[in-house]
């Protein structure tokens, strides 16, 4: 499932390609997504303009005039391919190449933009979703009104964590993956944050010294940032509109890196792999307190 930096790409790649661009007609191939799409709703965008998108966690907010915002979240397998007027089809997501003998039975949406442009949304396994809300609808949307603060905001800090951890009785690896209390964080990026804070990932929060938490927010904003510039991690096969592979996989220090010695210079440690919520969890055996 794509994580903050991966879907950052996305919106951004997406911005540069369709954005101001009006919409002529939608396809619908396949209804059947996480969440039936709702035939009236998504016919109404014919005509309007798409002025923007946003990311809240890991959501695609589409605002077009007259106040609708098409929501999308990609799921497991979603993902948006543009085809431009010279008919090139770029990829703007992640897992599999381009393959027209294979691609085109998973697209289940297909936006049909002025000057012959199209963004088609493909879905393999169908548990991504499409919705549609007003702006003054966005604040008590059930997937949006209780995420937690964007971890790159102000709003994110040591005292915040300070004040959510307080009476908790959780793994810090788990609180951190948790959208509530801070959004865009998935399994990935949760090791490799850690990691950097050398605190092992099933320490009780309750535990968590202030310089840890400083650690914890310090790290949460570089890994994420350079996450997001370099593209965000190939773990199959991620690339923005332009071709480019993500490549922050080749910078990880734990993930996936069972019983390799650790990165940090003088550190013998070994990496460890246990199951923290269900979730493969990778961390130091020395560095890691």
């Amino acid at each position: 499932m794509p994580e903050l930096p991966e879907v950052e790409v996305v919106k951004r790649s997406l911005n540069n390609k369709v954005q101001n661009l009006i919409i002529k007609k939608v396809k619908i191939c396949d209804y059947r997504l996480r969440y039936t799409v709702d035939k009236i709703r998504i016919k109404k965008i014919v005509g309007l303009k798409l002025k923007n998108i946003e990311r809240r966690s890991k959501f695609l907010l589409f605002f077009f005039n007259k106040d609708i915002i098409m929501l999308v979240h990609l799921g497991m397998t979603g993902k948006f391919f543009f085809i431009n007027k010279k008919k090139i089809k770029f990829k703007t997501s992640f897992y599999y190449n381009i393959d027209e003998t294979k691609d085109q039975k998973h697209d289940r949406i297909i936006f049909f933009f002025n000057n012959n442009q199209k963004l088609i949304y493909n879905d393999v396994r169908k548990f991504g979703f499409i919705k549609f809300l007003k702006n003054k609808d966005c604040i008590n949307n059930l997937h949006l009104k209780n995420l937690g603060p964007e971890p790159l905001g102000k709003k994110f800090d040591w005292f915040y964590c300070k004040r959510y951890f307080r009476g908790k009785n959780r793994t810090v690896k788990d609180i951190l993956m948790d959208q509530k209390f801070v959004s865009g964080i998935g399994n990935i990026y949760a090791n490799e944050i850690l990691f950097l804070s050398k605190i092992k990932p099933n320490r009780n929060v309750r535990n968590l010294k202030i310089f840890e938490l400083k650690n914890i927010v310090k790290f949460t904003r570089d890994v994420l940032k350079k996450a997001i510039k370099l593209g965000g991690s190939s773990i199959k096969d991620f690339s923005s509109t332009n071709g480019k592979k993500g490549s922050f996989q080749q910078h990880f220090n734990v993930y996936g890196k069972k019983a390799d010695t650790c990165s940090n210079k003088g550190c013998s440690g070994k990496i460890i792999k246990l199951k923290i919520s269900n979730r493969a969890t990778y961390f130091c055996s020395k560095c890691q307190k």
